[in-house]
């Protein structure tokens, strides 16, 4: 143990000592709106679309996702990047084209030179950090492609200590947050910190393990507010809102009275999961291992889903990039399947500023990188809204990719104040997107087919008018009868329209 807590440290001082770089790094390369002025100095970019989270994918599904990054390829706009983006299983050619076809102002040739794919051709369920971590060649010839190691660094999907570890192992620094951070991004951690910094949360309790602790806490919580009538159980460390859970508090005796607790216990029977195939068992062993929260379910007649999406710099700037509405589905009605951008302008600068103090907080404490911040926001008699913060999302998340597409391929950006996305030329711009587009007539398709008909239907994205259609997640469409897309218009209204156009035409040429 002793040993394995040494290597631990001396792993930990190297990437300090490598995180040194980014502040001169971003110096050269750092700035609000990426189109604003070209990069100077030759810079490499390691792409690590590893999904180094706690659930297993199959291998389409760990393909798709590892391809939903491919929007960094929008950097090679700029003739200065060299951009070396690692995937498990290789990247079908037509895929890549694809992107390559939507970059402005430069050739398909002169950014296919600039860019290299790498991959250890393994299939298995695993994260990526871990396939490459155990190849010493494969890390060999990644560092070969780097021409040079102090104006290149790394850009992982999340961070643990394995992306850490392959920062290390390629002598290159992480723009992401430190996985020294990850408490921050649990559940418990998130409560704590909205405390600390005065961001209005919801009533609840954290840091429970078992189901006793569950108990206790929501008696405490029916004690302090007799009114409660449905509360969310987490996991601390759940993804996309599979670890939630549903209690519903109806018909329960009165707070204190002598039959609570055993009436308490006999509602966890009927725990609402995220998914059909989660018991309560399984749950109840995964909260004693991660631990995790019960709060109250927060509801109301005008009740939306925000977020809100903070860029943390080298330098410690806290920059306020997009908010959302999120589109929630599946049973219990938690799980991410898509985005509108902005979120409403009544209450998408509400949020932003509360984002911010969440923000602040994180750059002193030494966070680098993007984070997303969810939000529950309901509507007031008055008319105004009050917000409730969520949970921290501590790295890249549904939300990046559409919002960086839009912003690699507009030279736009958002105004935290307005509410407004404005692109370089002034013109706003709103989308839909979603990586949940699915039907089971989806597996007739081939990525090239998605392309003929986005083509055919002049729905591919325009670089005059700044709209239409972008696609990703389609490599693996005809496995999994499913794809993501992002519909960019002038207006929400035309946005939506354009999703659904897309979709119908969809749905209609594979009935066909």
């Amino acid at each position: 143990m002793a040993d394995a807590n040494d290597t631990r440290s001396r792993l930990q001082a190297r990437f300090d000592k490598l995180q040194e770089r980014l502040t001169p790094l971003w110096k050269q390369i750092g700035r609000s709106d990426p189109g604003s002025r070209d990069i100077e100095e030759p810079n490499t970019v390691v792409v690590l679309p590893s999904l180094t989270v706690d659930i297993e994918l199959d291998m389409p599904a760990q393909q798709v996702y590892e391809e939903r990054m491919l929007f960094m390829l929008f950097l090679l706009r700029q003739p200065r990047i060299r951009l070396i983006y690692l995937t498990s299983v290789p990247i079908p050619d037509e895929v890549i084209d694809y992107y390559l076809g939507l970059l402005p102002s430069v050739s398909i040739g002169n950014a296919r030179r600039r860019l290299v794919l790498v991959s250890p051709r393994d299939g298995s369920p695993r994260p990526l950090a871990a396939k490459i971590l155990e190849r010493p060649r494969l890390i060999e010839h990644i560092r070969n492609l780097i021409p040079d190691l102090n104006t290149a660094h790394l850009v992982p999907f999340v961070t643990t200590d394995l992306e850490r570890d392959l920062a290390v192992r390629l002598d290159i620094p992480m723009y992401a947050a430190d996985p020294r951070f990850f408490a921050f991004g649990t559940k418990s951690g998130c409560r704590r910190l909205f405390a600390e910094e005065a961001v209005a949360h919801p009533l609840g309790e954290e840091n429970l393990r078992s189901k006793d602790d569950l108990l206790q806490a929501v008696r405490r919580m029916r004690a302090q507010k007799p009114s409660l009538s449905r509360l969310i159980v987490k996991l601390n460390e759940g993804v996309s809102g599979y670890g939630n859970a549903q209690l519903s508090l109806e018909g329960l005796p009165e707070p204190g009275s002598a039959g609570e607790p055993s009436a308490l216990e006999r509602s966890f029977e009927s725990l609402g999961f995220a998914s059909k195939d989660i018991t309560l068992k399984w749950y109840l062993e995964q909260l004693g291992k991660k631990g995790g929260i019960v709060e109250e379910l927060i509801a109301g007649e005008s009740l939306v889903s925000p977020s809100a999406q903070v860029r943390i710099s080298p330098l410690g700037e806290v920059e306020l990039l997009s908010t959302h509405d999120q589109m929630l589905g599946g049973e219990s009605g938690q799980i991410y399947l898509g985005a509108v951008f902005p979120a409403d302008r009544a209450y998408g600068p509400l949020i932003m500023r509360e984002a911010e103090k969440v923000g602040r907080r994180l750059a002193r404490e030494g966070v680098v990188g993007r984070f997303a911040l969810d939000f529950i926001v309901v509507k007031k008699p008055d008319g105004s809204w009050d917000p409730y913060a969520i949970e921290i999302n501590l790295r890249k998340g549904g939300t990046t990719h559409p919002f960086l597409t839009l912003q690699y391929l507009t030279d736009g950006r958002y105004n935290p104040v307005s509410g407004v996305f404005r692109t370089a030329l002034g013109h706003p711009k709103y989308y839909v997107a979603t990586d949940n587009a699915k039907s089971e007539a989806y597996h007739a398709f081939t990525p090239g087919d998605l392309f003929d008909i986005v083509s055919d239907h002049r729905l591919h994205y325009d670089h005059i008018s700044q709209t239409g259609v972008v696609l990703h997640m389609v490599s693996s469409v005809g496995a999994l009868g499913k794809l993501g897309l992002t519909a960019i218009s002038d207006s929400p209204e035309h946005a939506a329209d354009l999703y659904q156009r897309f979709l119908k035409i969809l749905d209609r040429t594979a009935g066909q």
